[in-house]
């Protein structure tokens, strides 16, 4: 019997919403064959794993260019799913909690180091490390708070999550497992108390502040925090991995209640296109006003670092960097529903999976997409330039220069840029890695720019026969060695 799966790649923004480029980006020959490629290989290792159902979404920038599905959705009924089956995103949900508390920072309501007992009076634990800093917000959205990693309730067990009461009346009877900012934990019971923050800095209730304040601005409809009545006939049906006999057992579905921050909320592939292209926003063209560009790279970049240096947490998602990009991404798995958000900022791609089994593995088919199309989107969106041509007025400041101390520094051109050599001793690695670029800013002005430069500004006085008396870096003065 044939084993069923459903596929669904939607690379960049939003179904009908797709902007011009896409149909270019689509018919690019790189693109589509690796579209072909991935496509088959899909196919192959969903019928091969037998798992009924995924969605998955490749997103550049700010738009759509492709999606296809295979499988169901439902076993039973053979509803097969599409871009608008709703999927839960499980630990996914503590993205958008993190982008809240975001929020309320930009609005100047609450800063990320305060402690979390400035805002929630309730907020006392058995604490095993009184000498030690109070727990901040920026800890918690980091794992680094010390908490346990649940709540004391057996919910993965029997799927009975407290209520929103009945966590904060247990609360005060946990322990906390490290002194804050000492060890990665990760905590379901720290994103929860995020939500509560938001809650009482916002006046409204969790569920209402996602929606009015991301949901709505994001023309994300199909998303919810607790999946409303009239959605429930879209929603897939979770899977356990096959059990004696090759027998896929439904999974009930996952209320989490006080948990909700953690990890309630449910979703469509086109819908999380959306955050994903928000979160690769360079500005507010779009006019969300939701979050300042510079706090989404703020999310992003790393604030925990992990001891092996490949890992660590930005301010809601996990930072990870691989052999060739730097993404960051998060993950979720509930209700024998497993989904997985990956962000390549650099590339402007990102890749959405959701899965409606326990042994679905969005991240392995996450990661084959990333590798495959982020390197061919990238080149097709943005062709190579061709070498840049040096400026010949540039010749003038090409030599050598000494400070008061004798030190030499040298300006020359080199693969079309003119750059600044200084050091006050031969470097020990590769003489290129210590170059400045000098960015031109006007007549005879440039600043220390590239990737290691300071933005101090460069300018070149010329005598009245044209050539250089004084090159001044800042406040610094150097003049030409004949």
């Amino acid at each position: 019997m044939r084993r069923w799966i459903v596929l669904c790649i939607i690379v960049l923004g939003l179904g009908n919403r797709a902007g011009a480029g896409v149909e270019a980006l689509r018919d690019d020959p790189d693109v589509r064959s690796n579209l072909v490629l991935l496509e088959k290989w899909i196919g192959e290792q969903l019928d091969y794993r037998g798992i009924p159902g995924v969605a998955l979404a490749v997103v550049y920038d700010q738009e759509i260019v492709w999606s296809k599905g295979f499988g169901v959705a439902d076993l039973s009924t053979r509803q097969a799913v599409t871009p608008q089956t709703i999927f839960r995103i499980a630990s996914i949900t503590k993205t958008f909690t993190s982008t809240a508390i975001l929020i309320l920072r930009d609005q100047g309501k609450l800063m990320l180091d305060d402690p979390v007992s400035q805002y929630l009076p309730w907020f006392t634990y058995k604490n095993r490390f009184p000498d030690g800093p109070s727990i901040t917000i920026r800890q918690l959205l980091t794992h680094t708070s010390g908490l346990p990693r649940e709540a004391s309730f057996p919910y993965w067990s029997d799927n009975v999550f407290p209520t929103r009461d009945q966590l904060i009346e247990a609360f005060h009877s946990q322990e906390s497992v490290f002194e804050p900012e000492t060890k990665y934990k990760y905590s379901n019971l720290g994103m929860a108390i995020l939500g509560e923050i938001v809650a009482a800095v916002s006046g409204q209730s969790y569920e209402r502040f996602i929606h009015d304040a991301i949901l709505r601005p994001l023309g994300m409809n199909s998303t919810s925090v607790y999946i409303p009545e009239e959605q429930r006939t879209r929603l897939a049906t979770g899977y356990s991995r096959p059990m004696k006999g090759g027998v896929r057992k439904p999974t009930p579905f996952m209320d989490a209640k006080g948990l909700a921050p953690a990890a309630n909320i449910s979703s469509t592939v086109e819908d999380l296109a959306a955050f994903a292209s928000f979160h690769l926003r360079e500005d507010d063209s779009c006019g969300t006003k939701i979050l300042k560009p510079s706090t989404l790279r703020e999310m992003h970049r790393v604030h925990w670092l992990r001891p092996n240096w490949k890992k660590g947490c930005g301010l809601g998602f996990f930072v990870v960097k691989g052999v060739d990009r730097v993404t960051f991404a998060h993950d979720g798995w509930a209700s024998s529903q497993r989904s997985y958000l990956l962000i390549s900022p650099e590339e402007k791609v990102a890749v959405v999976v959701m899965t409606n089994s326990d042994d679905g593995s969005p991240g392995l088919f996450a990661g084959t997409a990333m590798s495959m199309l982020a390197p061919v989107l990238r080149k097709a969106a943005v062709p190579p330039t061709m070498s840049p041509v040096p400026d010949p007025a540039w010749q003038r400041y090409v030599g050598k220069y000494a400070d008061s101390e004798g030190l030499i520094s040298e300006v020359f051109v080199r693969n079309g840029a003119l750059v600044l050599y200084e050091y006050d001793w031969p470097p020990e690695d590769n003489p290129t890695d210590v170059l400045i670029e000098l960015t031109p800013t006007g007549k005879d002005s440039f600043c220390r720019g590239g990737e290691d430069g300071d933005g101090e500004p460069v300018v070149f006085e010329l005598g009245k026969d044209g050539r250089v008396v004084k090159m001044k870096i800042g406040p610094e003065t150097r003049a030409p060695v004949h």
